[in-house]
């Protein structure tokens, strides 16, 4: 074993691994049958200044636990939300190897899991994009999703029109065709990516186009959403692992609240849809509902730990 314990910080993390790398890591430990693995459910611990998250994980000879703090009050400070550390251990000593943080790793395995889905779900001439959203995950999930689907069209929608604004701005930096827009805007485009803390429906499904390809991100507490019911009644919905959602994804309670039966709720978890389990049915919408499971940084990490010099 090494003496030393590795940190990746932010800036490695973004220079070495790349989205396809990220992607290609997480679809490959799906199809193995490596993930998802032992993956325990989270646990949430409440703080004065915010709420503390643990995030275990074990697929295959890895092991990784990600910690992370939710601090409502930092935008007033001008910090991150959210902030943490991701431990990664060697799995048969549980040695720990590596210290990477925590923030960047969830920005990239978020996305990439999303572009994984869109890569399994959206037909393949999907190539215009809605996102949702203005912050690190709207940026991120535009990025990891013309990965898969090259994208000739983002439209932004968020609630403030500068952050909108420099959203657009950051996108065409990055070589992507981009403008602000409306939620009526869902009726134009290939794809949809909700990476918002919604409480409520951010859009009426009846636009979307008959084979639109929704992605939602943004919550994982039973009581909040970004789509609405009539989208999960009739579209086909695959989400990480049936207990997650069933248990964090308001998206999907709510919709079985209101009348839903589970069975139709939910159509295959992720491990189904990419060993093709799935048969996606013409003329009806897609939607991934992610809650973020821990076995996803694992692998998102050890594929880090091997791009990083």
């Amino acid at each position: 074993m090494a003496d030393s314990i590795r940190f990746i910080d932010r800036a490695a993390l973004e220079r070495t691994l790349s989205w396809t790398q990220a992607i290609d890591a997480l679809d490959d430990a799906l199809v193995s049958g490596a993930a998802p693995g032992n993956t325990p459910p989270r646990t949430f611990v409440d703080m004065s200044g915010g709420q503390l998250i643990l995030m275990p994980g074990e697929v295959g000879p890895q092991v990784g636990v990600k910690v992370v703090s939710v601090s409502p009050g930092n935008a007033a400070r001008g910090l991150p939300r959210i902030q943490g550390l991701h431990i990664a251990f060697d799995g048969p000593t549980l040695w720990p190897v590596a210290v990477i943080d925590a923030e960047s790793l969830t920005l990239r395995r978020t996305a990439s899991v999303s572009a994984l889905a869109v890569r399994r779900l959206s037909t393949t001439d999907s190539n215009s994009l809605l996102v949702f959203g203005t912050g690190p995950q709207a940026l991120s999930h535009a990025l990891a999703i013309n990965a898969v689907r090259p994208l000739n069209q983002v439209i932004v929608v968020g609630r403030r029109v500068e952050a909108a604004a420099a959203l657009v701005g950051s996108l065409q930096a990055e070589g992507l065709p981009a403008r602000a827009g409306t939620p009526e805007d869902v009726a134009n485009v290939d794809l949809v990516a909700c990476c918002t803390t919604a409480t409520e429906p951010v859009f009426d499904s009846d636009l979307l186009r008959p084979e639109a390809t929704v992605v939602a991100v943004g919550s994982h507490e039973p009581a909040v959403r970004e789509v609405d019911t009539n989208l999960v009644r009739r579209a086909t919905v695959v989400v990480e692992s049936r207990a997650s959602a069933l248990g964090q994804a308001g998206d999907i309670i709510l919709a079985v609240a209101d009348g839903v039966p589970e069975t139709d709720a939910i159509t295959a978890d992720l491990h189904e849809l990419v060993t093709g389990q799935l048969d996606l049915t013409p003329g009806t919408p897609r939607l991934f509902k992610s809650v973020g499971e821990a076995w996803c940084d694992v692998v998102t990490a050890t594929a880090a730990l091997r791009a990083v010099p």
